[in-house]
């Protein structure tokens, strides 16, 4: 998983279906990219509510709605899931 994907480019018959190959691909690893940062975003959130440390919980949990909401606008992740994402996040700051 952590090794680049080399695939080989396949013979097609048109080009807008190997150009369409070569978006997807980019856009893949882009997506890629985004849902590591989010994940580790969420990661050093929920580890500083266990520290009990108000302000830098509230600084990561500020983070992680940005990183959220720039997903949402490109589209890697769907506005529910970004919004459900938010609310569980904010009850575990409230409860800390």
């Amino acid at each position: 998983m952590a090794k680049e994907e080399k695939k080989e480019v396949a013979k097609v018959k048109r080009p807008t279906a190997l150009k369409r190959d070569l978006q997807n691909s980019k856009r893949r690893l882009a997506n890629k990219e985004y849902k590591s940062q989010v994940r580790t975003a969420i990661r050093s959130f929920l580890d500083n509510v266990e520290k009990k440390d108000t302000t830098s919980t509230q600084k990561s949990l500020n983070e992680v709605y940005s990183l959220l909401d720039k997903c949402a606008k490109k589209g890697v992740f769907k506005l529910n899931k970004v919004s459900r994402t938010k609310s569980r996040l904010a009850a575990k700051a409230v409860v800390a």
